[in-house]
């Protein structure tokens, strides 16, 4: 039995590094995210929401498990500046459990910083813990969420889930900066926190992003 679970431990450790996307891969992937959430008006995040946030992490996670589980996921985190978004920060997440799980999940995570704490978390060169590190809760969704909302947590979170497993969150993972990934997008050492407070330019690759964020 421990021999199986080594084998499958070893399998969910190949796949994800078999199916490493590239930085600009990550960008593009992260645009069509949004995109996506934008297009569904009854589900999707409230307009007003996206127009008030501080910033936004979009992280793609793959799940997949027989009674060992292992997931792990990649994304990016770009914030507002004086001068508009920033460029985008790459992030990562991982993990494994036990239980009962069987089968595979896709899910497409968009997280909303409310505040400015939020994306300080982010801007660290480390990790963040959600929940733990900002308080993180289920976003309001649709139309009828467009007026008077107010946020009442550090971090709304939204998910579109494609598998078998039931339920999509990532309260209490940890998320940490790629500051390898940043290195190799931006072609020298940078910081996240001069990313998302807007001191490094944001390169013209990423405007494909920049335009699915809008103002």
């Amino acid at each position: 039995m421990k021999t199986f679970f080594l084998i499958l431990a070893t399998s969910i450790l190949t796949l994800s590094s078999t199916s490493a996307a590239t930085e600009q891969e990550i960008v593009d992937q992260s645009s069509s995210i949004l995109r996506e959430f934008r297009r569904m008006p009854e589900r999707g995040i409230p307009t007003r929401i996206l127009r008030d946030a501080k910033g936004l992490a979009i992280i793609k996670v793959v799940k997949v498990g027989l009674g060992l589980s292992g997931k792990g996921g990649e994304g990016v985190v770009v914030a507002r500046t004086g001068q508009g978004w920033s460029g985008p920060s790459f992030v990562g997440t991982g993990g494994a459990g036990w239980g009962t799980q069987i089968g595979a999940q896709v899910t497409d995570f968009v997280f909303v910083l409310n505040s400015d704490a939020a994306v300080r978390a982010f801007s660290r060169d480390g990790n963040v813990t959600l929940g733990a590190d900002a308080s993180a809760a289920a976003g309001p969704v649709g139309r009828d969420a467009q007026a008077g909302v107010t946020p009442t947590s550090a971090i709304y979170t939204y998910s579109r889930s494609k598998g078998l497993f039931a339920g999509a969150s990532l309260e209490g993972s940890v998320i940490a900066t790629q500051k390898t990934a940043n290195a190799r997008y931006y072609g020298r050492s940078v910081r996240a926190g001069d990313i998302l407070r807007g001191r490094i330019s944001a390169p013209a690759k990423a405007r494909s992003l920049r335009a699915a964020l809008g103002r």
